[in-house]
């Protein structure tokens, strides 16, 4: 009489339970799904977080002259430290290039135009570039600075003044 059980058959050697290479060839490979499976999930994860940014960054924020008072003393406190580090510019903001409706494409290749195809809080952090520090010779680069799989993924913003 036989039954039927998915516990792996074990046959005994000397005095130690051992498991036929059948079945250790199929733990390895439950062993390898449960790995994927796990980084599956955290991919999963990371890119709900992502979608959840994009979300966040695509609402444009109230631009009042409390904000507008409180981002430039954010600014200067950024550039001053920046600036007795020897440094001449400053990371003020990386966003995904989803927020492009180019999905980056016009910032990869320099193209002048580059600023028209921002939506959401990037334009407006553009648009603060423009309107307040630009009069002040403020220069603003935007630049790719990741790349996953190959594609355009997060713009950086970086603040100079020399």
């Amino acid at each position: 009489m036989s039954t039927a059980s998915s516990k792996p058959q074990t046959a005994t050697l000397a005095d130690e339970s051992f498991m036929s290479a059948d079945d250790l060839r199929a733990y390895m490979a439950d062993l390898e799904m449960a790995k994927a499976s796990k980084l599956l999930g955290a991919m999963d994860k990371a890119e709900e977080a992502r979608k959840k940014l994009v979300a966040a960054l695509q609402e444009e924020i109230a631009v009042t002259p409390e904000k507008i008072a409180e981002i430039k003393h954010s600014l200067a406190n950024k550039t001053r430290a920046a600036a007795e580090r020897g440094e001449k510019e400053v990371l003020v903001m990386r966003f995904p290039s989803a927020l492009c409706t180019d999905r980056g494409r016009a910032i990869n290749n320099a193209e002048a135009d580059w600023p028209t195809t921002l939506t959401g809080r990037p334009r407006q952090a553009y648009e603060f570039w423009k309107e307040h520090l630009q009069p002040a010779k403020y220069k603003l680069r935007a630049m790719i600075v990741e790349w996953p799989g190959g594609l355009p993924g997060d713009v950086a913003f970086f603040l100079s003044w020399s």
